[in-house]
């Protein structure tokens, strides 16, 4: 999609924020209504796998906060005089509190066995890759070298996109 089409959702995208919101919440909820799905040894893998997708999504969301220093806001769009972030986790992913946000979200979903959880997980990924283009819409507004920085950075989780 061009990113160009993308709604802003309010002058520093908070209807972004409000649809993340109930999007985690849904997955809060669907994993605890419709959780356990699989058992036996499939749901010992399935909870071993998640319990490592939701302590590696929750490092990199909780450095990419850390890393955001004076410049850390709710909104997508940049707080106003806060400097481009490219240091720390930013050297990897240009967003990964959503990176983060992502594979937390799958983890928690196969640790309760919830494949409701696991497709909201998947909408929740889908999701940020949009905010994450109409954040970057904003980025590139503000700071001149950021298309250099888009141009060698991944998006969301590091390494993978």
């Amino acid at each position: 999609m061009d990113a160009s089409r993308l709604p802003s959702l309010g002058p520093r995208g908070e209807g972004w924020v409000a649809l993340q919101l109930g999007l985690v919440l849904a997955i809060a909820l669907a994993g605890i209504a419709a959780g356990n799905a699989w058992g036996g040894a499939a749901a010992l893998v399935a909870a071993i796998a998640g319990l490592v997708l939701i302590v590696a999504g929750g490092l990199l969301a909780v450095r990419g906060l850390l890393d955001l220093g004076a410049g850390l806001t709710p909104f997508p769009k940049p707080r106003d005089g806060a400097a481009l972030v490219t240091h720390g986790v930013y050297r990897l992913a240009r967003h990964p509190v959503y990176g983060g946000l992502v594979l937390a979200a799958a983890g928690y979903g196969l640790v309760l066995a919830s494949p409701i959880a696991l497709v909201l997980a998947a909408v929740l990924f889908g999701f940020f890759d949009l905010k994450s283009r109409r954040e970057e819409l904003w980025l590139a507004d503000r700071y001149p070298g950021y298309a250099d920085y888009r141009a060698h950075t991944r998006r969301l989780i590091p390494g993978v996109y």
